[in-house]
């Protein structure tokens, strides 16, 4: 199906008029773009931060009357002093097949292998995940994700007990499985994120070793390993949950903390573990330790 957008600027205080104005004219979809670079990374629940400068870009239908659009933004009050667009016409793909293509199996350490489950593994005597991650987080591209796996790489996980708070897609409990872990506790907000994890370890032959909760319904246990690949702002909040489900002396990982973000994590679970020294990637980092409380 073929596209058209139109992308107008607008500013923290016309951005969400614009939308609804976008929407009334027939959008299929809007969206929200940086038109600096200042990321908003942790929103509180509920809560909706738009950019100083901000770009406003409605989806249609290519067959879509775009001059009736334009002329029922050019009514509105925020846009009719200075109104400024562009309509651009998108390449006609299958963009799902696009990104699939572009997938490709990924290394961690020595021996761990994240592979496409639609593409054939490059070393069959490796450790290799078969990933379809549908509509959950976590392929193993992101920096996030892949700090979490080289951990884990490093780790002699024979006979443990992981806990992946915030297991997504289950990249990181079946990495774990396929690393020596005997079982595997996933935990997620998502009933998707579950589903997905479910479906992922099916896919790999370790479904019998995963076990997925909501938080509302996991059993009481307590895991040799830990490793939570979500936000900063959640870390610090659920640090005393997440160190909880783990033993006394519990190894843990920590991702999804950018690095001026990091000291922050590190002084809230310094106080019950031994943290080891941060681990850079870009921009992203991973802070580890052992229990000791």
């Amino acid at each position: 199906m073929a596209w058209i957008q139109i992308r107008i600027p607008a500013t923290k205080t016309t951005a969400d008029a614009i939308s609804d104005y976008l929407v009334e004219a027939g959008s299929a979809s809007v969206t929200f773009m940086d038109s600096e670079n200042n990321p908003v990374y942790e929103p509180k629940p509920g809560e909706v931060i738009f950019w100083a400068q901000t770009t406003i870009i409605g989806l249609f239908d290519a067959s879509h009357d775009m001059q009736k659009v334009v002329k029922h933004l050019e009514q509105k009050p925020e846009l009719q002093n200075n109104f400024n667009y562009k309509i651009e016409q998108l390449e006609d793909k299958d963009w799902e097949r696009e990104w699939m293509e572009n997938f490709h199996p990924i290394k961690f350490g020595e021996r761990l292998w994240i592979c496409p489950s639609w593409r054939d593994v490059p070393d069959p005597s490796a450790v290799n995940v078969m990933l379809d991650p549908g509509l959950a987080f976590g392929t193993g591209t992101h920096a996030t994700t892949a700090l979490c796996l080289k951990w884990l790489e490093s780790l002699d996980l024979t006979d443990k007990t992981v806990v992946d708070f915030g297991c997504g897609s289950g990249i990181l409990g079946i990495a774990a499985i396929k690393l020596g872990a005997k079982r595997v506790i996933g935990i997620d907000i998502d009933q998707q994120a579950l589903d997905a994890s479910l479906d992922n370890a099916q896919r790999n032959g370790v479904k019998n070793q995963l076990e997925v909760y909501l938080p509302k319904n996991q059993p009481d246990f307590k895991a040799d390993i830990l490793i939570a690949n979500i936000l900063a702002a959640p870390l610090r909040e659920l640090h005393q949950i997440i160190l909880g489900l783990g033993k006394s002396t519990a190894e843990f990982a920590l991702s999804g903390i950018l690095k001026e973000q990091a000291q922050s994590v590190v002084d809230v679970y310094q106080e019950h573990a031994k943290i080891a020294p941060v681990e850079i990637d870009g921009e992203w980092v991973r802070v580890s330790g052992i229990k000791n409380k």
